[in-house]
């Protein structure tokens, strides 16, 4: 049989056709979605996801192009980029045609600059770091390269290096910008926007990652963010602190903080998101009182 590249994740249609897998009046049935021209995934209940797009772009200029930005992130395993976000590749200079949902990058890179993940092919984790630093937000940008870093292990100050190398390139300027607030050290893509968060409005910069010696277990706590000197602890709950197990192992982690003089505040997207001054004004009177 004809191994057909991607199959049956997200294939190219006629190549599929040609080896027989499917027919071309199954491709038009309700078994398969057309995210791009002949590219095609198994339609489910959901529309596909930024990973499952990226898969799908990346078949669709397989040969010609690579997948980029938070694209990339993805399939690198530092997913950071909001999930509407649509497919991103990038394609040497008068390449690809653009098609809706697909964003396409035209630039070179060197063979240095990309690398191979299973069966696709993206920018390096450095190299999508530093396209990542140069575009949109402030806190955007540093939540990428925050999680990128963490994931891959490089200091982020190495982005400096490609500033110095394409002096030339848009956004260049905002490279210090990022590097001045990124953290590698960061647990999450929402624990890096509650720190921006903090910092944007004024706040001493917390540390990421605070390790506190429990001595009566003889285990480290760590704090998703922390004023060591206050002792304030800030902490992020993301859906994974839902769970039963997790409840309990919170309550006595918590109980054990607070009877050494902590003080712990915990936060949920819904705060970070929808609430962020009152956290700002919580964490604000915490600061100001004394010990």
């Amino acid at each position: 049989m004809v191994e057909v590249p991607g199959w049956p994740v997200a294939f190219r249609g006629s190549s599929a056709v040609a080896a027989g897998l499917v027919t071309k009046n199954q491709l038009r049935g309700p078994r398969f979605t057309r995210l791009f021209p002949d590219t095609y995934v198994r339609a489910t209940d959901r529309p596909p996801d930024l990973a499952l797009r990226s898969h799908a772009a990346y078949r669709y200029v397989e040969g010609r192009g690579v997948l980029s930005g938070y694209s990339a992130a993805e399939v690198l395993d530092a997913s950071c980029g909001p999930a509407d976000a649509p497919a991103e590749v990038t394609v040497p200079r008068g390449g690809q045609r653009l098609h809706d949902g697909l964003l396409v990058r035209r630039d070179r890179l060197a063979r240095g600059e990309m690398c191979d993940v299973g069966t696709l092919r993206t920018t390096t984790p450095l190299r999508t770091a530093y396209d990542l630093a140069r575009r949109g937000g402030l806190v955007d940008r540093v939540v990428a390269v925050d999680a990128l870093s963490r994931r891959h292990g490089f200091s982020p100050d190495l982005l400096l290096n490609f500033a110095v190398h394409f002096p030339g390139s848009r956004g260049n300027d905002r490279v210090a910008e990022v590097l001045a607030h990124a953290d590698r050290r960061s647990g999450s893509p929402m624990e890096s926007r509650l720190r921006m968060l903090l910092v944007l409005a004024g706040l001493p910069r917390p540390q990421a990652q605070w390790v506190v010696q429990d001595e009566e277990t003889r285990r480290a706590i760590w704090l998703d963010l922390a004023y060591p000197e206050q002792r304030i602890g800030i902490e992020y709950e993301s859906e994974l602190h839902t769970t039963a197990e997790a409840v309990l192992r919170d309550a006595g982690r918590y109980t054990r903080l607070v009877d050494r003089g902590w003080r712990i505040y915990r936060y949920t997207k819904y705060e970070v998101l929808d609430a962020p001054r009152t956290i700002v004004d919580q964490i604000s009177r915490a600061l100001a009182r004394p010990r």
